[in-house]
């Protein structure tokens, strides 16, 4: 009796000598499925090919508070160093490009870079940098450079103001999808 209770079957598995081939196939199949499946990516607003355009609107000088302000014709070689703040509360608000702000995204505000344009943010207090984009105006506090998104502030540890550099790398013309 003792002997057949340990060589007996506790339950009958219905594909019985094709469980290798089963087990193979699923795994095949989950891998194919998670390769084909399309991943998120954070919505920046850029889910289109963007022109650069250095005569639009928003690479036009402009006043804001009774200052005038001239975007920068030839931004090659710009790098400076100041202050970031970071801004998330406008979320749904529309950049000065038009596009929808996402406070998760990668993009910043920068009162003079022609936009759209790729720069290079580095958090000099920790030495953690970002490449993003540049799609809005501003900031327009006192003695700040650069306004970060939710996300760009997070993603080099921006809690509040941070002493950073900021590094024009080029013009934006392309799509993050």
């Amino acid at each position: 009796m003792a002997f057949q209770l340990l060589h007996k079957k506790p339950y009958h598995l219905p594909f019985g000598r094709n469980f290798g081939f089963v087990a193979v196939l699923a795994i095949v199949a989950t891998m194919l499925f998670g390769c084909s499946s399309k991943q998120p990516v954070p919505d920046d607003g850029f889910d289109r090919v963007i022109e650069f355009k250095r005569d639009a609107p928003y690479n036009r000088s402009y006043q804001v508070r009774g200052k005038r302000y001239y975007p920068l014709t030839n931004p090659n070689g710009y790098k400076e160093r100041g202050i970031a703040s970071w801004y998330g509360a406008e979320s749904g608000n529309r950049t000065a490009m038009g596009v929808k702000f996402n406070p998760e995204g990668l993009s910043a505000a920068h009162k003079t870079l022609p936009l759209p344009s790729r720069v290079k943010v580095t958090n000099l207090q920790n030495g953690r940098s970002i490449i993003l984009v540049v799609n809005d105006r501003g900031p327009f506090a006192k003695n700040r450079l650069i306004d970060l998104s939710k996300g760009a502030a997070k993603a080099i540890g921006v809690k509040g103001l941070a002493e950073v550099e900021v590094e024009y790398i080029g013009e934006y013309a392309g799509s993050n999808r």
